[in-house]
């Protein structure tokens, strides 16, 4: 079982210590998370661990070092900016910014440990390919939290791309040559068949235009070219939306979305057929995460860039609904050690875009032998030796 340490509570000899969290992961699904109501059986078992823990729009982009054409152009927002597709606008990308240049002026240890966490599994996705790319593209890159994961054996050269300039400026070194390019993930720059990977760790879920961020994806992609990613999804944060709608009901008579819509898994395959991918691979991690109450899980979501950013949010959360929801939180999903749980469904995607040379399916009514055929023993088929 992974373990990564976050903040939250240890359990030591003595008691619960604040030094750090334990991160439970289960085994990858490729079904849908269970509903809220199950969340006692979804704690993953085993005792806590200690272990060491560990957060411009508006420039002008260029990538000359890496002889790349078409990158020259201005990228400016303004106050609401809309997506490439009409009528999606969800989030409000100009306070997204924002929210990533302030968690970039926070320690980077106190609050990255999850995206370190599912940017080592991004990499461990991309080593599983057996060939070396000589030109990749991390979109969303944030700290770099893919790159420090990866060697110059699999990536010859890196294209970090992010909308915040204080995360880019704060990048982890790595031994791979990286071109830092300071741009909106929903407009790429770049020309089409430039790239032979794209990668991408939590960004996409606060893409407003999501199937138009594929086509993007898979446009800049080389023919046999490969995207892997890994976006926010399915029931992620669900205890803490819960407990603030019940405690907004019960406290105002009513309540606003204070924890943003998340893509379910059933769509994300979907979605990238429908951009042009082919010989697809979606699955999920359940990731959990132990704190002391609910005023730590919204602080690292802070910490993180995580805050909610669409444009119906409410931007005052009342004191007494604040406390109802503590209170609420502990009580339906509390553990027996004053703990509380944040789950996060990490939704991991691969799609490849299609070229001659990949293998294809048989044509339908090719087949030479039925499966009743083959239950019963017979017939077999004949080889030839030589």
């Amino acid at each position: 079982m992974n373990q990564v340490v976050g903040t939250g509570l240890v359990r030591t000899g003595t008691g619960l210590l604040r030094t750090g969290g334990t991160l439970f992961s289960r085994p990858r699904k490729v079904a849908p998370m269970a509903s809220p109501n199950t969340v006692k059986s979804r704690r993953a078992s085993g005792g806590p661990g200690i272990k060491p823990g560990t957060r411009g729009f508006d420039k002008r982009v260029s990538g000359g070092e890496l002889g790349i054409r078409g990158f020259d152009r201005q990228f400016s927002g303004g106050d609401k900016q809309v997506s490439g597709r009409p009528g999606m606008n969800v989030f409000d990308r100009q306070m997204k910014r924002r929210q990533r240049n302030w968690a970039a002026s926070l320690p980077s240890q106190n609050y990255d440990y999850l995206r370190d966490e599912v940017g080592s599994r991004v990499a461990d996705r991309v080593y599983d390919i057996a060939r070396t790319f000589p030109l990749a593209l991390d979109v969303g890159c944030g700290r770099s939290h893919i790159a420090q994961h990866l060697s110059q054996d699999m990536v010859e050269r890196l294209v970090l791309l992010g909308t915040s300039e204080h995360s880019l400026n704060q990048r982890r070194g790595c031994d791979i040559p990286t071109q830092c390019v300071l741009a909106d993930e929903e407009f790429l720059p770049f020309p089409q068949n430039t790239f032979d990977l794209v990668l991408s760790s939590m960004s996409l879920h606060w893409i407003n235009d999501l199937p138009g961020a594929f086509r993007q994806i898979q446009a800049v992609l080389k023919p046999d070219g490969v995207f892997i990613g890994a976006m926010m999804g399915g029931e992620t944060l669900y205890q803490l939306r819960c407990s603030l709608q019940l405690a907004e009901t019960e406290r105002e008579g009513g309540f606003s979305p204070h924890v943003s819509p998340y893509t379910a898994v059933n769509d994300l395959g979907n979605l990238l057929g429908q951009a042009g991918f082919n010989m697809l691979t979606v699955d999920v991690d359940e990731i959990q995460v132990d704190y002391p109450s609910i005023f730590e899980v919204m602080t690292d979501m802070q910490g993180m860039g995580e805050s909610n950013c669409a444009w119906n949010r409410k931007s005052v959360l009342h004191r007494d609904s604040m406390l109802a929801a503590a209170a609420i939180y502990r009580e339906m999903y509390g553990h027996t050690d004053g703990s509380v749980p944040a789950t996060f469904d990490v939704l991991f995607m691969i799609g490849w875009k299609p070229h001659e040379s990949q293998a294809k399916p048989a044509k339908r009514g090719s087949a030479t032998v039925s499966f009743t055929d083959l239950a019963r023993g017979g017939p077999t088929v004949a080889t030839k030796t030589h």
